[in-house]
C-alpha cells in the first residue's frame, strides 16, 4: 500500500464525502475523534505519514459514514458536558438539547444539597451520570425498559467512578413504591408521522423504541400524568425535554392535571421551545 499523509489521506476522504452528497466535515471529525485530537494536533500532524492500520481505519470509518451510519456509532463515543460517553446502537446519541435540559436543572436546583433524584429512560446515562458528578450528594436512580442500555450507562457510571443506583423497568414502575424529590427524562417523543421527516442516519441505526412514540409523539407524557403522583414528593420537582411543536400540548395537559403547580416552558438556544418545568 502506498504511503499517505496525514493530509492527504483527509482530502481523499473529504473529496470521497463530497461525490456522495455526504457531510465533508466529518472526515476530520472522525480522524480527530478516532486518534483523539484537538484541531492543533491534527493541523501539526497533516504533513506526516499515516501509519497502515491507521489509514485502514479511517478508510473503513469513512465508508461506514458513506452508509449513513451516525459517526458516534463509528467512533462508539460522544462527548456531554465535557466527559466521554460510550454509545451504541441501543442507545440514541446524546444531543445538544439534552445538555440544556442538564443546565436548567443544575441552575433551578442549586442550593439543594440533598436530592433522590429519578432519571426515567436513561439509555447512556448522561443525564444521571453528569447531575451525579455535578451534585455528588443527590441520591440519582437511573431506570431504563432496555438491558442493553442500561448495561452501557453502567459501563459509562464506571468510567467516571460514580454511584449511581441503575433499575431495569417501564417508565415509574422501579421506584412505585418510594418518593423523589426530582424526576428528569427525555422520552421518545417524536411522532410515526414524523418518520419521512428523519435524517437516513437516524432512520436506519438509532434505537427506534426511544425515538418514536403514539399518539403524535405524547403517550409518554400522558403515562406519567398518571404515574408521577405515587412517587413525586409534595414540593417535588419534573423535568422533561420534548419535541419543539409539543409544547403548548404537555404544558396544558400538566396544569390540568396538577392544578396546584406551576408548568413552566423553557426554550433550547435556538430559540424553540424544548423543556417543561414543573415545581
Amino acid at each position: 500500500m502506498d504511503s499517505k499523509t496525514y493530509g492527504e489521506a483527509l482530502y481523499w476522504a473529504s473529496s470521497f464525502l463530497t461525490e456522495r452528497k455526504k457531510e465533508r466535515e466529518a472526515a476530520e471529525y472522525l480522524m480527530m475523534r478516532r486518534l483523539d485530537w484537538k484541531k492543533t494536533e491534527l493541523v501539526m500532524e497533516l504533513r506526516k505519514p499515516m501509519p497502515v492500520e491507521v489509514r485502514e481505519q479511517f478508510e473503513k470509518d469513512i465508508y461506514e459514514f458513506a452508509l449513513d451510519k451516525p459517526a458516534q456509532y463509528i467512533i462508539g463515543h460522544e462527548y456531554f458536558y465535557g466527559e466521554k460517553f460510550k454509545v451504541t446502537g441501543d442507545t440514541l446519541i446524546p444531543r445538544p438539547e439534552t445538555e440544556e435540559l442538564v443546565a436548567l436543572i443544575l441552575r433551578e436546583n442549586e442550593e439543594k444539597e440533598h436530592l433522590t433524584v429519578v432519571d426515567v429512560g436513561t439509555g447512556t446515562g448522561v443525564i444521571a451520570i453528569t447531575l451525579k458528578r455535578l451534585k455528588p450528594s443527590w441520591q440519582v436512580i437511573a431506570v431504563d425498559v432496555s438491558e442493553e442500555a442500561l448495561k452501557v450507562a453502567k459501563e459509562n457510571a464506571a468510567s467516571q467512578g460514580l454511584d449511581i443506583d441503575f433499575r431495569l423497568g417501564d417508565l415509574l414502575e422501579p421506584v412505585k413504591d418510594e418518593q423523589v424529590d426530582l424526576i428528569v427524562s427525555n422520552p421518545p417523543y417524536i411522532s410515526e408521522n414524523e418518520w419521512d421527516e428523519m435524517d437516513e442516519s437516524v432512520r436506519k441505526y438509532e434505537p427506534k423504541t426511544a425515538l418514536f412514540a403514539e399518539n403524535e409523539g405524547l403517550d409518554f407524557y400522558e403515562r406519567f400524568v398518571r404515574e408521577i403522583p405515587r412517587v413525586l414528593a409534595v414540593d417535588g420537582r419534573v423535568y422533561f425535554e420534548y419535541g419543539y411543536k409539543q409544547g403548548r400540548a404537555i404544558q396544558q395537559m400538566y396544569q390540568a392535571a396538577f392544578p396546584t403547580k406551576k408548568i413552566l416552558v423553557h426554550k433550547d438556544l435556538s430559540g424553540h421551545d424544548r423543556m417543561l418545568e414543573m415545581k
